[in-house]
């Protein structure tokens, strides 16, 4: 028997949805046929409807029932075909059948398939690591890596396993693990993580954690058991499945005891098919992918809206999300002997040649920003973890931390300014020309110009907006108060952001995720609903939400909570409609006012109004 059902799941599965669509467009055809008697026929048309369509419902129905007793609504279907063609109606079974495929076919492409995440996000796993041995150095797979191993890492190489830096300096971009904006310096003592990525300046570590105790092995697997926590919604047909089944083969028996008619029966059978009600669903839920895709949304979820309509509460990650994700100078201060633009000049043209993040974040805005030209910059040299220095107009220019200024005195005042911005989280870069401090450039991330009035109208929404980051507190704070949003978790790793979400969850909150980085996959998953910004966020972490912003244009998440209330509301009305009309029909099947084929045209009917009010949801706007 088993091998049977094998067979029969085979034969399902077989030709995917191009073969289901074939189906359909056969069935269709073959039911005008039948109904305005089109082609002379040996036979009634309707059969190849109920041949295409029908005969994989009563397959799926054998398959429910004989492995697990499942009772779906392709039972009742069944039920329904089975006895329209026994008694001779053969177009109201074909009929049935082709609306249920239909709904089946509608539901299937609102339903993502696998997804290549885990996948990306293992291709981020160092494939080699170049270790130092007695007789030179060695290059090994990284799976290799013993714990105290002497690992030396060039520039530009994605870090093989966690570890401690012994010797070298370098800064290190880490936004695959805490998803911050800037990079990290890091010298001798330091701890580095697998998967970041070393930006400049070779350095020597010792492993301390290799394998499945690493970093970026760990992060695979958060992403892997957040993922496998979020259970599918179920169709509300099959809910009710169970009951409609007994309710409808009750009435269908009673009714045919006590009037002796089996068309009555049947007839019963046919419109107690839950038709309109299998549409009601998968209609709107498109009608509503099409409408946000308009609006800069791609839907990979089919059930993601209907998630979304229930969130109470969305944590947001800063950087790339709510701010642009890359440093910009941000403010000025000049010392009494020099003006704001001749210490912006100076800085730019000793950065020049920098390779360091901030230095090219420096020159970047100096060109956007000023109408001169870079000065002219002679001998750079660059220190790793203080600063560059360099020949500027025949003058000696340092541009980096206080440890580069070494001697040079600073200010009280000057001191003081500047470190109102370090409070804030932002990173400050000193100039000093001739061993006289010029003054300084503040750089920090910016928010985004639509994130205030965005955060605003979620309020509005009834939804409490939460911020996720692997920032200091003090800049989150910082971002906090200028967006309004006062429930805010810093320093975040992923499996923190994790956490946090899981524990909403515990409180009986479902929960949305935005986030663009590598860090944020795992919180995407977790999460109810993920969201990813898919202009500039990572193809790991598009690949793990269920919803992506194309655009990155947050203004519209707004539009997006209030689609998804909205086609909850059409849903509902279809139910209503689609259970209204069922029930009436029914009363008059008892009565024997419908017949069989009248019954398949009222179902009809039913589910063409459920698909019109569906389909009012793509030109719906936000008001």
């Amino acid at each position: 028997m088993g091998k049977v059902i094998e067979k029969l799941e085979d034969l399902l599965e077989w030709g995917g949805t191009l073969k289901d669509i074939i189906c359909l467009v056969l069935g269709g055809a073959s039911l005008a046929v039948s109904l305005f008697d089109l082609v002379p026929l040996p036979f009634d048309a309707a059969w190849i409807a109920i041949i295409l369509c029908g005969l994989p419902i009563i397959l799926e129905a054998i398959i429910g029932l004989v492995t697990a007793f499942d009772i779906k609504a392709d039972v009742l279907v069944s039920l329904a075909l089975i006895a329209s063609v026994l008694i001779g109606e053969d177009f109201a079974a074909g009929k049935v059948a082709f609306i249920m495929q239909l709904g089946a076919l509608l539901e299937e492409l609102t339903v993502s398939k696998a997804r290549a995440g885990i996948e990306k996000l293992v291709h981020l796993t160092p494939q080699t690591a170049r270790i130092l041995t007695a007789h030179g150095e060695k290059i090994i797979p990284a799976e290799q890596v013993a714990i105290g191993d002497r690992i030396r890492v060039l520039p530009g190489e994605t870090i093989p396993v966690d570890g401690v830096i012994l010797s070298g300096q370098t800064s290190i971009n880490q936004a695959v693990m805490t998803g911050e904006s800037l990079p990290v310096d890091k010298t001798a003592g330091d701890e580095v993580s697998s998967g970041t990525v070393n930006q400049f300046g070779a350095f020597e570590m010792e492993a301390t954690k290799v394998g499945e105790d690493s970093s970026i092995q760990r992060m695979i697997r958060l992403v892997q058991s957040a993922d496998a926590g979020k259970a599918k919604i179920v169709g509300i047909a099959d809910r009710w499945a169970t009951w409609i089944v007994v309710i409808a083969l009750s009435a269908a028996a009673l009714t045919w005891f006590f009037s002796g008619e089996i068309i009555r029966a049947v007839t019963i059978l046919v419109v107690f098919c839950p038709c309109a009600l299998v549409l009601a669903t998968p209609t709107a839920i498109m009608a509503a992918i099409g409408n946000a895709t308009k609006h800069g949304f791609l839907v990979r979820e089919g059930d993601a809206l209907e998630r979304l309509a229930r969130v109470s509460r969305i944590t947001f990650d800063k950087t790339g999300t709510l701010t642009y994700g890359t440093p910009k100078v941000t403010a000025i201060g000049a010392c009494s002997d020099f003006t704001e633009q001749e210490v912006y000049a100076y800085a730019a043209a000793v950065e020049q040649f920098s390779e360091h993040p901030l230095g090219k974040a420096i020159v970047s805005c100096y060109k956007q920003e000023s109408e001169s030209s870079l000065l002219q910059a002679e001998q750079f040299t660059m220190i790793p973890s203080e600063g560059v220095t360099g020949i500027v107009n025949g003058k000696t220019v340092k541009a980096g931390n206080l440890k580069l200024l070494n001697h040079v005195p600073v200010s009280h005042d000057l001191a003081v300014a500047a470190g109102k911005y370090l409070l804030d989280g932002c990173t400050v870069i000193y100039v000093a020309v001739d061993n006289s401090l010029a003054g300084y450039l503040v750089l920090s991330d910016t928010v985004r110009q639509e994130s205030a009035n965005m955060i605003r109208d979620i309020h509005t929404l009834g939804v409490q907006p939460v911020l996720l980051t692997g920032d200091s507190q003090n800049a989150a704070n910082v971002i906090g108060r200028q967006l309004g949003v006062k429930e805010i978790h810093a320093n975040c790793l992923p499996e923190d952001k994790l956490k946090h979400i899981g524990a909403y969850q515990q409180q009986g909150e479902e929960v949305c995720m935005i986030g663009d980085g590598i860090n944020d996959a795992p919180a995407l998953k977790k999460a109810n609903v993920g969201i990813a910004m898919g202009g500039v966020g990572s193809d790991i972490a598009v690949d793990a939400a269920d919803i992506a912003l194309v655009d990155d244009e947050i203004k519209e998440l707004p539009h997006l909570l209030a689609l998804s209330k909205k086609m909850m509301r059409t849903i509902k009305l279809n139910l209503t409609f689609s259970m209204g009309l069922n029930f009436l029909a029914i009363a008059l099947a008892i009565t024997g006012v419908l017949g069989p084929v009248v019954g398949a045209l009222v179902h009809n009917a039913g589910s063409v109004i459920v698909i019109i009010n569906s389909a009012l949801l793509l030109g719906w706007k936000k008001s």
